[in-house]
């Protein structure tokens, strides 16, 4: 059976062991809905959290297709949708997707959950910028507000949002400080943006971060880690600190150190994308910046390594395993 009608399905919450792939039959597009011929499609540190039983939303039912990003060629418009012709090349936007997963040969999408495909890129290319560069705007850009005289911690900064929150800091002036367990990845760090850079687990990260902003300490935090960096860092957190926290990579939730927290007078939030795709002009604040930045080239994608749909496993155990090549792993039907 073709790429066309398989999909990549969780069966139950146990990683990549709880994954199959399956064959199906792909729905119609209906009233104010678009179908997607998908072409290509990324995985992401939330796919694999959500295999697991422990994101931020958990399927309504199982077997349930996952994944958040992908790319296509519109092959159905449903009836009162304007603007969107079939032929065209769109890119779906990350949101609480629920029951609909972009890993299948076919995609249903409100026209609000998609965005046209940047022209210049293919479709591989095309598919993996939207989680990694909107994930990182909105905190780094909007919320911390990034600019000259502005020091900002990104944690684990390998991964593809850490390494955009490098690019989109530095882009704006900022000091940016990057994180990362391995010194094998210092020229990485330091070509994506980082004007400092730690290795480790978090002993002495307190004191790189005070030597690397003169003592003011860090006024945000772009936290992927969880329990085991947060007690490091909130040790040199600047005055009014905010700390955007993202994700779980070492699996547990952290504790907060309140003493450091009241100190500093600094801000903990729990931060999804989502919530800002949902929001239209939020949304479009984040579109037209990846939207001119790849036009300017500030930006680019970076695709790590292709795989076939047949290779599930292979896929997500080269991704999460440790790397020395860093960049999005992407599915090519």
């Amino acid at each position: 059976m073709s790429n066309t009608n398989r999909e990549w399905v969780l069966c139950e919450y146990k990683g990549i062991d709880g994954l199959a792939l399956r064959d199906y039959s792909p729905e119609d597009a209906g009233p104010g809905e678009v179908r997607l011929k998908v072409e290509a499609f990324a995985l992401n540190w939330g796919d694999m959290d959500l295999m697991q039983g422990r994101y931020s939303f958990n399927f309504s039912t199982l077997p349930a297709r996952i994944g958040c990003e992908a790319v296509g060629i519109v092959d159905q418009v449903g009836e009162g949708v304007t603007g969107i012709e079939v032929g065209e090349r769109y890119c779906t936007l990350p949101y609480f997707y629920d029951m609909n997963g972009t890993s299948g040969g076919t995609v249903i999408r409100e026209p609000r959950y998609l965005t046209k495909a940047p022209e210049g890129l293919d479709a591989v290319e095309a598919g993996s910028i939207w989680m990694q560069f909107m994930t990182a705007y909105y905190p780094i850009a909007e919320l911390a507000k990034a600019g000259p005289g502005v020091n900002i911690l990104v944690t684990a900064a390998t991964s593809t949002a850490g390494r955009a929150a490098l690019e989109i800091g530095a882009m704006k002036g900022a000091t940016m400080i990057g994180t990362s367990r391995h010194d094998y990845n210092r020229d990485y760090l330091y070509d994506g943006g980082a004007s400092h850079v730690y290795f480790g687990s978090g002993e002495g990260l307190a004191e790189t971060i005070k030597e690397a902003t003169n003592g003011v300490g860090v006024h945000a935090v772009f936290d992927s880690v969880g329990a085991g960096m947060i007690g490091h860092y909130s040790k040199a957190l600047a005055k009014d600190a905010q700390i955007f926290f993202y994700g779980t990579l070492d699996e547990n939730l952290p504790i907060l150190p309140m003493m450091e927290l009241y100190q500093a007078n600094a801000t903990f939030k729990p931060y999804s994308l989502f919530h800002y795709i949902e929001d239209a002009d939020w949304k479009q604040k984040g579109l037209d910046f990846v939207y001119r930045a790849l036009d300017s080239g500030k930006i680019a994608p970076t695709v790590d390594r292709v795989f076939p749909m047949e290779e599930y496993r292979e896929a997500w155990e080269y991704m999460r395993a440790p790397r020395k090549s860093h960049g999005k792993v992407v599915v090519k039907l």
